[in-house]
């Protein structure tokens, strides 16, 4: 319905770490074909810092760009997010920084004032910032997408693709949420449809989220800069 059950702090600016790439993949859904290809570059591995989230995608990798938005959103590989901006951007005659460009009018166009995205991934910079509102426009904006729910909503995703050397090669992707992995409890008349992790030292610990409740009507709720992961599922639930 579009109304607010509850809120704090929803204008603050806030790091969304990998959150980010629900709005890579908004952008991607819209300029893309899930049918086209992903190549690899070495800028799309190069930045990769030892603990960043990676499936382990090489320079040369091809995957198809619905692969590569299920090790986006549901792996959320860092390497996966800069490849489809970067091949996304290409395929529309353009390039990466593009691709940023069409991401900061997309949350404008959707009512988003109080954000700025520099990368595709999230990883950190001061200058990459976004509220919890602007993110459930975004969010909202995201679930009209049949494909979008149908990635986050997944248990799990065997991707099939070539290296660099022209072998066949296979990778599974699982959701990072606590919920969806079991180890958390959800709460009592609660179905999680899916959503999006987020961490970094500086974001802290977030979490994105669609629900339903025994109704089959639809929420999203967004807690950002959770101190701990137990404090994050804790306010989430």
């Amino acid at each position: 319905t579009g109304s607010i059950l509850y809120a704090k702090n929803i204008d603050e600016h806030e790091y969304p770490a990998s959150i980010t790439k629900v709005l890579t993949s908004l952008i991607a859904l819209k300029y893309g074909n899930l049918s086209d290809k992903v190549t690899f570059s070495n800028d799309c591995i190069s930045f990769m810092q030892p603990g960043d989230s990676s499936v382990g995608l090489k320079e040369g990798n091809v995957i198809s760009l619905e692969q590569a938005l299920y090790a986006t959103l549901l792996a959320s590989a860092n390497e996966a997010a800069y490849a489809v901006a970067e091949n996304v951007g290409k395929n529309a005659g353009h390039d990466y920084n593009w691709f940023i460009q069409q991401m900061n009018e997309e949350c404008k166009s959707l009512g988003g004032n109080n954000s700025n995205f520099v990368n595709a991934n999230g990883l950190h910079d001061d200058n990459h910032y976004t509220t919890a509102y602007d993110l459930y426009l975004i969010f909202n904006e995201c679930i009209k997408h049949e494909d979008f729910v149908n990635i986050i909503q997944s248990e799990a995703y065997t991707a099939y693709y070539t290296d660099v050397d022209g072998n066949s090669q296979e990778a599974l992707f699982t959701p990072t949420n606590l919920y969806a992995q079991g180890e958390v409890d959800v709460p009592e008349n609660v179905t999680i449809v899916g959503g999006k992790t987020g961490t970094t030292d500086e974001a802290g610990y977030c979490l994105i989220l669609m629900e339903k409740d025994s109704s089959d009507n639809p929420y999203i709720s967004i807690v950002m800069g959770a101190s701990e992961k137990p404090v994050l599922y804790e306010d989430m639930t």
